[in-house]
């Protein structure tokens, strides 16, 4: 491989193509690109011969096939330039991207799915910071276990490992599943735990295993953008189900018609609360005399405030119609990008045939760390030790806002990592945008509303990342929001 340190050509002395079609189509390239503006003056072909290595005869011939076609123009007495303006013709294997497509470039499902509401995570990229949702206490967590443990794995890979793994997920991990769940008040066998690349990568195959286009499905409304998204990604038609102070409502309005509903019974979102347990009953029942299933989204059961848990759905069912998904995203860290599901044994098979045709497994090398993590006590210690962290966080941001004399309200929070908090005198949305300028993170309440014609004037407020003199700066911060969005008004 050779090549010039004043033009980006690059000469594989073995190619197909003659040294002198190479040195043409590297510069013809380079000038369709923009990587060399106009008017600039190209080497000699003495120089160039000289960098490239070849004769000056192959640099003359590829530079006059270029003066032929109008890239670059002769200047007597100045050298050779790149032409100030280019050929109208465009190069053979260029297309003008106006003219990639004649047609629609999504399909009517992706096109909607390409208008779904969802949290922008982009700004994940700046840190943490208040009042950031859905991310653990990144500042706390042990990675110099961590690193340790996967330095140990990395020892220990055999070149056996580097090839596809099982479907389903490592049956070491597989069994720390299993018997962590045990400690979410569930049970299951190993053959029952698929491994998945994150809870939603989950929802999306139980929607595209479950779901016909146009079947209908019920979901918490408010509810998680995610989850419904999933849904619209298999075709449903998605039917919104109001939530009152015990969870989603379960009346003659659900129907029996659906197959499937989709809730998150220990920590509702976006509103926090625990279903009820006769609501929890009441849905089982639903869903046997449907012949409906029921997908459990557990994705913050691992923080509990003032109440010990209701057991899971999965717990209480009989007819082995509940799918849980659980998640490490909210436990550990969000780029792990591993969740799990437990489906019922009539389901397992076709799951995992089923990945054949989609992700096969999740990364080898992580599963094999998490599963050493969780079996060696780490996982168990280091939820225990956010429990009483969050708690504290908790606190400080009740603590702040009582302080700020701030018009806003803290409802009660039984579990997770955020708080919804009512806004009085100005509008939530309004808030959100003047707290953002400010630097603070926060969501409008009214975001994850989907069909409901009231919706309350709130924000969501993530607390679990954030350190207690941080939330003490995002709480002053947010009351000069309020007051500059009271100016606007």
């Amino acid at each position: 491989m050779r090549r010039t340190a004043s033009l980006p050509i690059f000469l594989a002395e073995r190619g197909t193509r003659t040294l002198q079609d190479q040195i043409y189509r590297c510069i013809r390239q380079s000038i369709v690109d923009g990587l060399v503006g106009a008017e600039r003056r190209l080497p000699s072909t003495r120089a160039l011969a000289a960098d490239l290595g070849v004769s000056r005869t192959t640099a003359l011939l590829a530079l006059e096939q270029l003066r032929a076609e109008g890239y670059i123009v002769a200047r007597r007495g100045s050298g050779m330039f790149i032409a100030p303006q280019l050929p109208e013709r465009v190069p053979r294997g260029v297309v003008p991207l106006g003219n990639l497509v004649s047609r629609p470039p999504f399909s009517r499902r992706g096109a909607h799915l390409a208008r779904t509401r969802a949290p922008d995570r982009r700004k994940s990229l700046t840190g943490p910071c208040a009042f950031r949702l859905g991310t653990p206490a990144l500042d706390l967590f042990p990675w110099r276990i961590w690193s340790q443990i996967t330095r140990e794995c990395l020892r220990a890979l055999k070149p056996s490992q580097l090839d596809y793994s099982q479907l389903a997920g490592l049956r070491h991990l597989r069994d720390a599943v299993a018997e962590q769940v045990q400690l979410r008040g569930t049970r299951c066998d190993a053959d029952q735990v698929q491994v998945v690349m994150g809870a939603q990568r989950g929802l999306d195959l139980i929607a595209h295993m479950l779901l016909d286009p146009d079947d209908s499905a019920r979901m918490e409304d408010p509810g998680y953008t995610g989850a419904r998204g999933a849904l619209a990604s298999a075709g449903a038609n998605v039917v919104s189900v109001p939530v009152d102070a015990e969870g989603m409502i379960i009346d003659a309005s659900l129907g029996g018609d659906a197959r499937l509903a989709y809730v998150t019974p220990s920590c509702q979102f976006p509103l926090g609360i625990a279903m009820s347990l006769p609501r929890r009953h009441q849905l089982l029942e639903w869903a046997r005399r449907s012949h409906a299933w029921i997908i459990e989204d557990d994705y913050d059961c691992d923080t509990h405030y003032r109440t010990q848990p209701l057991p899971c759905l999965h717990a209480l069912d009989p007819d082995g119609r509940v799918i849980y998904v659980g998640t490490f995203s909210k436990s550990l860290f969000p780029a792990l990008r591993l969740g799990f599901l437990i489906v019922p044994r009539d389901l397992q098979s076709g799951f995992n045939t089923a990945r054949l045709a989609t992700d096969l497994h999740p990364p080898v090398l992580d599963q094999m760390v998490l599963a050493a993590f969780i079996s060696r006590g780490h996982y168990a210690r280091h939820v225990r030790r956010m429990q009483t962290v969050y708690a504290e966080r908790l606190d400080t941001l009740q603590r702040a806002i009582d302080r700020s004399g701030a018009p806003l309200r803290l409802r009660p929070v039984q579990s997770g990592m955020h708080a919804v908090v009512d806004v009085m005198g100005v509008c939530a949305e309004r808030l959100h945008g003047e707290a953002a300028a400010l630097g603070v993170e926060s969501m409008p309440l009214s975001a994850y509303y989907f069909g409901a014609s009231h919706r309350p004037n709130a924000l969501l407020l993530g607390f679990g990342c954030v350190t207690p003199a941080a939330i003490r700066v995002g709480v002053a911060r947010l009351a000069r929001a309020i007051e500059s969005a009271r100016a606007v008004i």
